[in-house]
């Protein structure tokens, strides 16, 4: 908690000094960072010395995405954004699949201690490592500032206001209800099929091992199928998907829908970073960023004890229902407004 927290609120200074200072510097920062905060939790003494160093884990590493996702925006062409976009997502639903795996198999052999340690090293050269190969291409890494690309769009941003606001509350909203829904997949997975505790909670990679490839995929189908389509035919399909985790069998019918959901969740987070990248200045993209990512996690703290007492108040079935019902709508209204605005 100490960490989401730090991290969450952090996307929103981060994104702004991003668009004021050179990205290289803030991703030097986020990466070594983390990395350092990570060392100090595994030799901390107390409790509240962990505590301490996770909050600072977390503002370290705030500073990470709003750099990365314009920095690679300007890397490629704008008809393969998407997809660069893409392969990057691969790298956290990787992290999500494999680190879970590689910390327990070194705690189990060193302790607790030992993961926060160990992977510390690795990620502080990788942060090196990226800060001298970055400093290479000076006309990537330079500060944001309007293009040429802009001289004949409005450069402020409230006359993109129409078009961000219905996108962003559209996928801030599935996704906080997506991240939700998935904290309590193992729980559901004891209570309604009777599944290990130690199983349960692998299902989750299930779901996060789509990301391996789902994300290139959906970068790709937004760079040629358009960005908001891919979105919102993701979201619709999201929905439904949430309300068959009531019905679908034990074994084959319950990973094949973890899979799914996984592999539409995956498809739409590139598509929705793109697009948001595409209607906004250069010079105010990472703070526009920041502001996403911080809504994405707030929004998912907030509704994860919200389901939570809907569970225990009503039960799974009323609960993935209304959320799957809730998101049909929500993308129903939004899908109006961004018709309206794009037409």
């Amino acid at each position: 908690m100490a960490f989401n927290l730090a991290y969450g609120i952090s996307q929103l200074p981060s994104g702004w000094l991003a668009d004021h200072i050179n990205p290289r510097i803030l991703l030097t920062i986020g990466t070594v960072g983390v990395a350092l905060a990570g060392l100090l939790i595994g030799l901390s003494q107390t409790y509240i010395m962990a505590i301490v160093f996770l909050v600072l884990m977390g503002i370290a590493g705030g500073g990470y995405h709003p750099s990365a996702a314009p920095l690679i925006s300007r890397s490629v062409e704008p008809k393969n954004q998407g997809r660069a976009l893409g392969f990057h997502q691969m790298g956290g639903s990787g992290s999500f699949f494999l680190a879970p795996l590689v910390s327990a198999a070194i705690a189990a052999a060193w302790g607790w201690r030992a993961p926060f340690i160990w992977l510390a090293i690795p990620t502080a050269l990788f942060g090196i490592a990226f800060y001298i190969l970055l400093g290479r291409h000076p006309e990537v890494n330079r500060l944001p500032k309007s293009t040429p690309e802009y001289h004949d769009k409005p450069q402020s941003l409230s006359s993109y206001l129409p078009r961000l606001a219905p996108f962003m509350v559209l996928t801030v909203f599935t996704q906080a209800i997506n991240f939700s829904i998935i904290a309590f997949i193992p729980l559901f997975m004891v209570d309604h099929f009777g599944v290990a505790e130690a199983a349960a909670a692998a299902s989750i990679s299930i779901i996060h091992s789509a990301g391996l490839w789902a994300s290139p995929l959906g970068g790709h189908m937004s760079d040629r199928l358009g960005k908001v389509r891919v979105v919102l035919v993701s979201c619709l399909i999201t929905g439904p998907l949430f309300c068959l985790l009531n019905v679908v069998p034990y074994g084959l019918g319950i990973g094949a829908l973890l899979l799914m959901i996984g592999i539409v969740m995956y498809i739409r987070m590139p598509s929705s970073e793109s697009y948001i990248i595409s209607q906004t200045p250069e010079h105010r993209r990472s703070t526009v960023l920041g502001i996403y990512y911080f809504s994405n996690m707030e929004a998912g703290g907030i509704l994860s004890p919200v389901i939570g007492y809907c569970i225990d108040r009503f039960g799974f079935y009323s609960s993935f229902t209304g959320a799957g019902i809730a998101i049909t709508m929500v993308t129903l209204v939004c899908a109006a407004f961004l018709w309206r605005n794009h037409n």
